[in-house]
């Protein structure tokens, strides 16, 4: 079995988990944050305490699936009703206002 060894993280590394979420944080919410993480990384470190020899490796807790309905085909718009529906097109393509910025 593969062990975890969690590493506690600075306050740097909650800017950059910020950054890459999106998340406009103040300085006390990134204290916050970063309080919250590392006690999470500490919960980690206590499961590793736990022997877990002798108890099979899941990928899931649970043995229930997925219950899709039935793939069925359905009717087609064609591109031109498509196009009459959308409140704006541009050269054969609906068009839709911007989303990220960046």
């Amino acid at each position: 079995m593969r062990r975890y060894t969690p590493t506690m993280i600075d306050a740097a590394e909650v800017q950059h988990l910020a950054l890459l979420a999106r998340l406009d944080l103040t300085a006390r919410e990134q204290g916050a944050m970063l309080a919250d993480l590392n006690k999470m990384l500490g919960y980690f470190e206590k499961l590793q305490e736990l022997d877990t020899a002798g108890v099979p490796e899941m990928q899931r807790p649970i043995s229930l699936s997925n219950v899709l309905r039935q793939d069925v085909p359905g009717p087609v718009f064609a591109q031109a009703q498509v196009l009459e529906l959308a409140p704006e097109s541009q050269d054969g393509f609906v068009r839709v206002p911007r989303t990220v910025e960046q």
